[in-house]
């Protein structure tokens, strides 16, 4: 009894450590990182002063692009603090959030609920990060 469970035991140990996880990267893919800067003359107040909005030119999202890739947007919205954050957040009772168009990102920032808070326009300039994560569309 002893020797059946001890064969076991080695056959199972042996097929287990034979298992790897491999991670194929393709270098036909490249990621890319672009880094901006919203002014702070680019905002623009609409929703009755609820919302304050830009849109950034980004000719990089071209129509293959926007079918195929994925975007990650990320905001550097107080210059006391060295940390970018990823979009969509909540940061001091505001709401960011970003949109995608062929072309171009446009960044809100809103009232997360509390209607008697109005975002104000950003004094510094606003960071903004965009990481184009290449794919292709099954």
């Amino acid at each position: 009894m002893k020797k059946i469970l001890l064969l076991l035991l080695c056959t199972a140990t042996l097929g287990l450590a034979s298992c790897k996880k491999e991670v194929i990267v393709d270098p036909g893919l490249p990621n890319e990182t672009i880094e901006t800067v919203i002014a702070p003359g680019n905002w623009t107040y609409i929703n009755n002063n609820e919302t304050l909005t830009t849109t950034v030119q980004f000719p990089e999202i071209d129509p293959a692009t926007f079918k195929n890739d994925a975007l990650i947007v990320a905001l550097y919205p107080d210059n006391s603090v060295a940390e970018y954050k990823g979009m969509p957040f909540t940061y001091n009772g505001l709401a960011y959030s970003y949109t995608v168009r062929r072309g171009s990102i446009t960044v809100e920032i809103e009232t997360s609920g509390d209607n008697n808070l109005t975002p104000t326009r950003p004094v510094v300039p606003v960071g903004l990060r965009v990481t184009f994560v290449t794919s292709t569309l099954r």
